[in-house]
């Protein structure tokens, strides 16, 4: 059965505007993909390892060729069942507020736990990273309060969507749909803004 997995970064709930963006897909996804299964990993629900010192431990002894060890070892434990999550969908959907010109951090640290050797990238002394999540496909609702594209560098910078599609790209996930409501406060036609990403939304869940 084919899985498409929603990652929510926002922890804001119905206030969110990602989030919101996101409902509208995922409505249409399951009217149109109702054979499909959807599942969804808030990050902020408690259940996301930390990656500190021994899972960095942990992910330099698999550089190295070794198993890690004691603590080490269930921090790698922790990081492999997300991991398994995440790659376990055909396909995802990721909300993703702006937060300080770039992504919150509980996303960072996601990306942290499951960028690990032999599972979201390969490693060639001569030739680089090669990204492994190969054959799946994402879609990002990208959202910013002040930030917009042709705005001055008074109302900030984008370090959100070129840092996160950019690392979806590395990990190998390369068919990737962008849904952008940027910005959403401080403006005039936020209502027709809105109006048009989920427009966009519903439209791409039905092509997905």
């Amino acid at each position: 059965m084919t899985t498409l997995l929603h990652i929510s970064a926002s922890p804001r709930g119905e206030a969110s505007e990602s989030l919101s963006i996101a409902r509208t897909f995922l409505d249409a996804y399951r009217a149109n993909h109702p054979d499909h299964r959807v599942d969804e990993f808030d990050l902020w629900d408690g259940t996301l390892p930390p990656f500190g010192p021994d899972a960095a431990a942990a992910k330099m002894a698999v550089f190295a060729g070794q198993e890690p060890t004691g603590a080490a070892a269930r921090a790698w434990e922790a990081a492999t069942r997300t991991f398994d999550r995440f790659a376990a969908a055909d396909a995802y959907l990721f909300s993703v507020p702006m937060w300080n010109a770039g992504v919150p951090y509980v996303l960072k640290q996601f990306i942290d736990v499951v960028s690990q050797p032999g599972m979201a990238f390969g490693f060639d002394p001569e030739h680089g990273y090669a990204g492994l999540l190969t054959g799946r496909k994402a879609a990002v609702v990208y959202t910013g309060a002040v930030y917009g594209e042709g705005r001055g560098p008074a109302f900030g910078e984008d370090f959100q969507r070129p840092f996160f599609s950019g690392w979806l790209r590395w990990a190998g996930i390369t068919d990737i749909t962008e849904i952008e409501f940027r910005p959403n406060l401080v403006t005039a036609d936020a209502d027709a803004r809105r109006e048009r990403a989920h427009e966009e939304a519903a439209k791409a869940a039905a092509n997905f």
